[in-house]
């Protein structure tokens, strides 16, 4: 068998996810029998729909809420080449994750992913040669994954400060290091959950799983309350911090990840990436990662907690460890006033005898038996987790490992707003094209940088079926409280 499948167009009608085809495919789901029956609707999940169903599997994946809803959407938006796993010795990871970046940014969906330079400021000579020794690692396991991000670089105190004008008094210069950056984790969740519908999955969202057996689930559809079962060859559970209420020989430990969420003016506009090296550690860095639209989040947290996982909140001391972190390299240091939100999500990490969470490893593990569990990962090696888990299920190929998401194929149209090309890929024409001639739905909506499209494009094409799953999982302005209450004002005017 041929490897090499034929590209998703952008557009292409099988992809299109709305709330017709969600009730459509229940009832297709409710009267056969499928192949795999996945269970999350986060980037594991949804990988694995693409996977099984590229090898020509019938494929269902139910989501209890919404696509991207639990960890998937709190990562820090990058596509990460395992730089701190080297530091731990964990060079298989590091190698792994190396690979996954190059298939992510050259091929998989190079419209959602960008080349980003990660500045770590210098404030004495002391610190270099650890810091160049750590990014030239990083540079090997980039070119034998035969990635094409720039090297790393030394930089002086001045072209330092031209990436990073905020930068504090005494540093003295710099050391320039490449990365992978999304242009939003949740917008990777949908692109791949889209191009699995495209081959034949049928993805059912705000669908819970009450029980699971190795033939099937009995499943309750959340926006009526009717429960049915669905009947299927085998069963994976790919619910992350969640698998252990599914598969109770899943051991994991929960760390919070906490970001803060300020405007990019307050830190001085930085051009690329702030990375701070915390005191008396060679792997763990406070960071600022500028985004496209004037803000940027600073991370991360490394917390174990046990508190409740449908709603993680960041704690008053992972603040305050987080403006500690970054301060130091400012000029003009941030406060809590400065802070438009925070935002925090849970590592499903495999439980380990020793240690704390942070020393813990990213590894996956996929436990074989009745039900099938993917568990541990990190969001970069999704691709990889995923083909792990259906080579227990099929003896055919692989075929995601070079296959393009929708969107990241085809023309790009010069004429559309530059956040549609941005956010789309391939598709910003189509998006815009839901206009329909009324210009002003191509414009900002109040103070948000969304444009009146979207909000179309998320009911027509992207599973959106409530108001939250739009505002939150599709546009993301939960993250500043500003863009939220204007868009939300402005989505009835939009949508009717």
């Amino acid at each position: 068998m041929s490897t090499t499948l034929p590209t998703v167009p952008a557009g292409d009608p099988d992809s299109l996810l709305d709330a017709e085809r969600r009730t459509r495919d229940i009832h297709r789901c409710a009267s056969s029998t499928v192949d795999v029956l996945v269970v999350g609707g986060g980037i594991t999940g949804v990988g694995i729909a693409l996977d099984a169903a590229t090898r020509g599997l019938s494929v269902a994946l139910v989501e209890a809420h919404d696509l991207a809803y639990g960890t998937s959407r709190w990562s820090s938006k990058l596509v990460h080449g395992g730089l701190r796993y080297l530091a731990s010795g964990q060079v298989g990871i590091a190698w792994e994750s190396a690979v996954e970046r190059t298939r992510i940014m050259n091929t998989i969906a190079p419209h959602l992913a960008r080349p980003m330079a990660q500045l770590v400021p210098m404030f004495d000579d002391s610190q270099g040669l650890p810091v160049a020794a750590g990014l030239g690692m990083g540079d090997l396991l980039r070119r034998g994954a035969g990635g094409h991000l720039p090297a790393p670089s030394r930089l002086s105190a001045a072209e330092a400060r031209e990436l990073v004008p905020g930068l504090a008094a005494n540093v003295t210069g710099g050391r320039l290091g490449w990365d992978g950056q999304l242009v939003d984790d949740a917008r990777l969740v949908v692109a791949v959950a889209r191009t699995a519908a495209a081959y034949g999955a049928r993805i059912l969202t705000h669908t819970r799983a009450v029980s699971l057996t190795g033939d099937g689930a009995l499943l309750a559809d959340e926006m009526t309350g009717e429960t049915w079962t669905l009947s299927a060859h085998h069963v994976v559970n790919a619910t992350g911090a969640w698998a252990a209420g599914l598969d109770d020989r899943v051991s994991l430990i929960r760390s919070r990840g906490t970001h803060l969420v300020v405007k990019s003016a307050s830190i001085g506009e930085p051009s690329c990436a702030l990375m701070v090296a915390l005191p008396g550690s060679t792997s763990r860095f406070v960071f600022a990662l500028p985004q496209a639209d004037g803000i940027s989040y600073i991370g991360l947290t490394d917390v174990e907690t046990t508190e409740p996982l449908d709603d993680p909140r960041a704690s008053e001391e992972e603040i305050q460890f987080l403006l500690d972190g970054i301060n130091p390299a400012l000029a003009q240091p941030l406060d809590r006033a400065q802070i438009l939100t925070t935002y925090s999500g849970y590592r499903p990490l495999l439980a380990s005898a020793t240690g704390s969470s942070a020393d813990l490893s990213r590894r996956h593990a996929v436990l074989d038996g009745d039900v099938i569990s993917v568990v541990g990962g990190k969001l970069t090696t999704y691709r990889r987790m995923a083909e792990d888990a259906v080579d227990l299920i099929s003896e055919r190929p692989c075929r995601t490992r070079d296959l393009p998401l929708v969107g990241a194929v085809g023309p790009r149209s010069g004429k559309v707003p530059d956040r549609l090309s941005r956010r789309f890929g391939a598709e910003a024409a189509v998006v815009a094209a839901m206009a329909r001639g009324d210009e002003s739905l191509l414009e900002p909506i109040g103070s948000s940088p969304v444009l009146g499209v979207e909000l179309l494009w998320a009911r027509h094409a992207e599973a959106a079926i409530t108001d939250e799953d739009v505002l939150a999982r599709r546009l993301r302005v939960d993250l500043v409280p500003e863009w939220y209450a204007d868009v939300a004002a402005g989505a009835a005017a939009v949508c009717g």
